[in-house]
This record gives structure tokens, sequence and C-alpha cells, in this order.
């Protein structure tokens, strides 16, 4: 994905704009491939057999690879010539402030006060001083990639929330639909995990619509070249996925009650007779949520950091999806020990 958004120059009105398309038909592709894979090679692996199966995403892998490789001499590449390592550049601006502890400026760096922080470090920095490798000073824009990576912290803490939302279509509506009936027609029943198929069809066919609609009516009205902010775009996607756990647990409770009416809330391993179909809804809205903030932290991570470190950068926005899938599984874990035992039942059921 970093090596994807190099190919485009930042300071390009076009390539900018272009640039921002990348990320939507990026996730674009990925969501059709995750549907394949959902129907066609969980058919094969259930259906045929399981060499066939781990054979042909191996031959797809290939010839992706074959296709990578065709392209090599068309690529931009970021030619290095004596630069600095970038992590050694950054580290040093913190070994600087924490030297500097008596003016604060470690406190100063960590709220961003740029003026006097640039004054502390650069001053600081100035002194011969065997920690910064022998005495080699901090430049001004060492600071500024310095705190370029700090102003990132409020925004990866606050996706953690998303994170955990997102970790639900794997988790806890997939476990939904197991105990639903999942007759799509006579003869053939639906695979719960098959189910996030519906996560991929809402991103299919409204990624098109927000790149190719949304976005220029946007940018006619805001001047910006992706139509809006990505801050704003990943708000929204936000209040999608508040939107879409506020369905989820209407829908919840409806099955809940079907299951106490008909006896079969103990029976873990019985079909509540409620259609599978009630829990389409919250999928498709989930998908649309990840078109706003999945694309969103995406670009962000990637643009709000120096350009030698886009794929740190990126690295931070897989590991909010990491971080919030642990959290999810600790969430349950205190609700079942909050809400279960001595009797009772647990909220989780």
């Amino acid at each position: 994905m970093a090596f994807g958004a190099d190919q485009f120059d930042g300071k390009n009105s076009e390539e900018s704009k272009s640039k921002s398309s990348f990320f939507n038909w990026w996730y674009f592709s990925l969501s059709i491939a995750i549907m394949l894979s959902l129907v066609v090679v969980v058919y094969i692996q259930d259906n045929i057999n399981w060499i066939l199966g781990f054979g042909v995403p191996c031959a797809v892998m290939v010839a992706s690879l074959v296709i990578f490789l065709v392209g090599t001499k068309t690529y931009r590449f970021n030619v290095k010539r004596n630069e600095k390592n970038p992590f050694g550049r950054i580290s040093r601006v913190f070994v600087a402030a924490a030297k500097n502890w008596k003016t604060s400026s470690l406190v100063k760096i960590m709220k961003l006060e740029l003026s006097s922080l640039n004054k502390t470090i650069l001053s600081n920095s100035n002194e011969k001083d065997d920690s910064l490798e022998d005495g080699k000073m901090c430049s001004l824009n060492d600071v500024e990639d310095a705190k370029a990576l700090l102003r990132l912290a409020p925004i990866w803490v606050t996706s953690l929330g998303y994170a955990i939302v997102f970790a639900q279509s794997t988790t806890f509506f997939t476990k939904q639909g197991a105990t639903m009936d999942r007759t799509i027609f006579k003869g053939f029943v639906i695979p719960s995990a098959s189910l996030q198929f519906f996560i991929g069809v809402s991103i299919v066919l409204l990624m098109p619509i927000y790149d190719r609609m949304f976005v220029p009516i946007a940018r006619a009205i805001t001047q910006k070249p992706s139509g809006i902010t990505m801050l704003q775009r990943i708000g929204t996607g936000m209040l999608l996925s508040t939107i879409s756990m506020v369905i989820a647990a209407l829908v919840e409770m409806k099955r809940l009650e079907t299951a106490k009416e008909y006896g079969l809330v103990d029976e873990p391993n019985a079909t509540i007779p409620m259609s599978v179909w009630w829990l389409i809804p919250q999928y498709l809205l989930l998908g649309l949520a990840d078109v706003f903030t999945i694309v969103g932290l995406q670009e962000f991570f990637c643009d709000q950091v120096p350009k030698d470190l886009r794929s740190f950068g990126l690295s931070l926005y897989f590991s909010i999806i990491g971080v919030g899938s642990f959290l999810s599984s600790f969430l349950v874990s205190i609700i079942n020990k909050a809400t279960g035992g001595e009797g009772r039942e647990s909220w989780v059921c």
C-alpha cells in the first residue's frame, strides 16, 4: 500500500486526486478478493478437497507476483543518497528532549507547543553530547517529523473503538448467524462465516459511488482534492459503525426473545426459528462504515507521516485493527465475568 502511494506525486494537484482514489480502489479490489474467497474458495474446501482449496490461492498469488514484476520498469522509486536513517533522526529528538528535562521540553513536545519546543530542542542539540551520535544536532526538520508522529497518537487511540466494532463481524455477528435459520433456498444453507460476504457486497457497490459521485460533488464544494478531509471521513465511518451496533443490539434482543419463546436459550446447537436475513442490515451498514473509516485511516496514516516513514505509518494503521481485536476479546471476558457465574446467565449467550 505504501509502495502504491509512492507512485503519486503529492505536490501535483491531479496526482494528489489520483492518490486519494488509489486507496478507494485498493480497498475495493481487496473486498472483491475477500468475497471470492468466502464464496469460491470456501466452497471448494468444504465440498471438493483442501488440496485444491489451498492450490487456488497459491496460483492466484503466483499470477499476482508475475504481474507485479512485469511492471517493475514503470514504477517510481524513492532514491536515497546519503540520507540519515529516519528512525535515528527522530529518536535523537526524543533523546534531546529527555536530556533537557529540566526545561520541560518533553512536556512541551507532548503538548505540541511548536515554537517553544523548537527552541528548546535545537538549543540543546547544539551542545556536544555523546548520546546524540557524537553531538550531531537535531535539525528543525527532525523536530517537525517527530511532532508529526506524536500527532498521530490521539487518532490511533480513538480509532481503537472502531477497531472493536470492526472485530464483531468475525465474532459476535458470526455467532448470531450460527444460531439462526440460514436457509437461503431449499437445499442450500449458507455457512455463518460466509455472511461476511455482505460486507464485501456493500463495499463493492458503494465504493464506486463514493469515488465517482460523492467525491467530485464534495470537491466542487470544499475545493479539497479528496472532497472531505480525512478526519471527516474517519468520523463519518465511526458514526455509521455506531448505528450498525445499535441495529445489531436490537436484532440480538429479538433473537433472544425468540430463543426464550421456544425454550432454546440453553441449546447452543439448536436453530432458532428466525431468518438470518435479519442480520443483513448490520453487515451492509458496517461495510459502508468501512468505506469511510478503514480507507480514511489508511490514507491518513500514510499521508501524515514523513515520506520515508510511510510504511511505518501504515503499520500503525494495521496495529489499530490488531489491538482492537485483543480489546474485543478482553471486553467479552469482562462481560462474561461480570454478568455470569453463581447461577446467573451471562449477557453473552
